[in-house]
């Protein structure tokens, strides 16, 4: 399953290829992308565990950008 989210409080460039670096490195996580621009996260995983892995995803932004959180 493939969804978009939009992300708040995203400020640089250099943040959205942090927090799409560290995204990727979520497990379960199959593909991702961060468009610092339109401020969205394209977050790919399997159907059957995309909830679990969207909660990661969510932690793992938190962490990496305090401020930022998926919409």
């Amino acid at each position: 399953m493939k969804k978009t989210f939009q992300l708040s409080e995203l400020d640089c460039a250099m943040c959205a290829s942090r927090i799409e670096t560290a995204v990727r490195g979520v497990e379960g996580v199959t593909d991702a992308a961060v468009h610092f621009v339109t401020q969205k996260l394209m977050l790919e995983a399997d159907d059957d565990i995309f909830d679990e892995v969207l909660a990661r995803v969510r932690k793992t932004v938190a962490r990496t950008e305090r401020g930022c959180a998926v919409l």
